[in-house]
């Protein structure tokens, strides 16, 4: 019966990566005829609903599978990301709970687990495992680098330096390696990595995903040292890299924006002792990645009744779930069209909280920082009734300089183009004007550089918006120890920087497409 089953999970996953998901899933359905519980099976059905746009199933045949008790390293690797992509985080503690003590968990399921651990921000818990993996093997490159990001995420960067150093010592072909230690600090022109990035891009043959790492490496260290000319160039064959491994037209944002627009709009939900009454209030800071949602975070960290959590796709899950939808990244226009046509915000807002409850502590208020959220806003309104929504303002070439310079993972697919970009930049403008036309007095716009220049101001008007007195702790930056999954995660633990020129001017000439397209939006 096993060497049968092998046979059917080899055709089944043929059928599936031929996009046969129909016969695929008989298949899987075979296996779990002859054994229930299947682990395998479970998850690879859980994929196939998820790539059919079924998240409902796709959850439950996770969860199924999390509770088959799988024992096979692959199985579980999958299983970990199928939890986190559901925020099943307790499910997913559970699971690590049940393979006993670290030391018996082999070093790939080890970082498989970290890894999900670090994207729910539970940087503390990632860097535990990774502290066992790397005692098992002090040697192995993968470890040194998840262990330097966590490290990196913690603001412990000495520490994080020296992994990747030694990590660099053993094997120097790895490039996202150079990527994550040219991000560490500020480089010199006595002390850095230029001349090994170049040798290094020379060589023939490289993946287009290596050469965006190195180049965006290179990038950011001729940017230290002031080579303003040899950094574009850089940052060209850097964006250039990364584009052409991405699936993106602007006319699908374009649709989306539309979409949302053309949303009834609605009044908030009806309070009800489970939400509007609830001790709960979430924030939520939105705007344009980059835009300074993670300072405005940690400074309203410092407050004692604020639980700052980080970037979350926990109100994403819920509308997934709400729509029966799964969609890519957090929101696309199916899940919107499915939308409009009902949604029971009030079970949607209560989920949210239900979800949440278990990274929280004492404090009544919690920030939940995903700038993608704008995107949410109009279903938040309706969802959340108490919630409150900071929108980040920033000037518009700095927001998107600073997105062109930064190498986001799968997100922000427009930010790679200098064209592309401004044309995104201004469908969000487009469409917050519309909420704080159809929302009045939900969304209060932070402007960044006020925040940076008149920090106290900005944030007793922050503290009236939202309802708590202001204290004088949220000053206090360099006292924050959070973990800052973000890119912002190195300049943030230093103190409030107003700058007085803007780091997009000495590359103004180089930014003049960027510069004209979002003139173009104003014309």
């Amino acid at each position: 019966m096993n060497a049968s089953i092998s046979e059917l999970s080899r055709r089944a996953e043929q059928l599936a990566g031929q996009r046969n998901w129909g016969e695929a899933e008989s298949i899987y359905r075979q296996i779990l005829a002859r054994q229930p519980g299947h682990g395998e099976s479970l998850v690879q059905l859980s994929y196939i609903a998820s790539l059919q746009g079924h998240y409902r199933a796709a959850r439950d045949y996770a969860l199924a599978a999390a509770g088959s008790r799988p024992k096979e390293l692959p199985v579980l690797s999958e299983l970990a990301k199928r939890l986190r992509t559901f925020n099943e985080a307790e499910v997913l503690l559970e699971c690590l709970r049940g393979l006993g003590s670290l030391d018996c968990i082999p070093i790939p399921l080890l970082l498989a687990f970290a890894a999900q651990l670090s994207y729910l921000n539970r940087q503390e818990d990632a860097l535990r495992l990774l502290d066992e993996a790397k005692r098992a093997d002090p040697d192995y490159p993968p470890t040194l680098m998840a262990r330097a990001q966590i490290l990196t995420y913690l603001g412990r960067f000495q520490a994080a330096e020296q992994d990747l150093q030694y990590c660099l010592r053993r094997a120097p072909e790895i490039a996202q390696a150079w990527w994550l230690v040219s991000r560490l600090r500020k480089q010199s022109r006595e002390a850095n990595h230029v001349d090994r990035l170049r040798r290094l891009l020379a060589v023939p043959g490289k993946r287009p995903e290596e050469v965006a790492l190195l180049a965006y490496a290179l990038h950011k260290e001729l940017d230290d040292i002031g080579d303003v000319a040899g950094a574009g160039e850089a940052l060209t064959l850097a964006c250039r890299a990364k584009r052409s491994t991405l699936k993106y037209q602007s006319e699908e944002s374009q649709r989306l924006i539309d979409a949302l627009i053309e949303l009834p709009v609605a009044g908030n939900a009806p309070t009800t002792a489970s939400d509007g009454d609830s001790r709960r209030v979430p924030i939520f800071i939105v705007g344009m990645h980059r835009s300074g949602t993670t300072l405005l975070e940690q400074l309203l960290d410092g407050h004692g009744d604020i639980h700052g959590v980080g970037e979350l796709y926990d109100f994403t899950s819920q509308m997934r779930w709400a729509t029966d939808y799964h969609c890519r990244g957090v929101i696309d226009e199916t899940l919107v069209r499915k939308a409009a046509v009902g949604v029971d915000y009030a079970a949607a807002g209560q989920g949210y909280l239900q979800k949440m409850e278990w990274r929280l502590g004492k404090e009544r208020f919690f920030t939940d920082k995903l700038p993608s959220n704008f995107l949410n806003i109009g279903f938040i309104c309706q969802a959340l009734p108490q919630a409150k929504i900071l929108h980040m303002v920033r000037d518009p070439v700095e927001t998107c300089f600073s997105n062109l310079r930064e190498l986001f993972s799968d997100a922000n697919p427009y930010s790679y183009d200098q064209q592309e970009l401004a044309f995104y930049y201004r469908q969000y403008e487009r469409l917050m004007a519309h909420w704080r036309t159809a929302y009045p007095g939900r969304v209060l716009d932070v402007d960044y550089g006020r925040l940076t220049r008149d920090t106290e101001t900005v944030l007793r008007e922050v503290s009236d918006f939202c309802g708590f007195a202001f204290e004088p702790g949220m000053l206090a930056l360099q006292e924050r120890t959070r973990g800052v999954a973000t890119a912002s995660a190195v300049q943030v633990r230093d103190r409030v920087v107003a700058l007085e020129r803007p780091k997009w001017a000495p590359y103004e000439d180089y930014l003049q497409p960027l510069i004209r397209g979002l003139k173009a939006g104003t014309a």
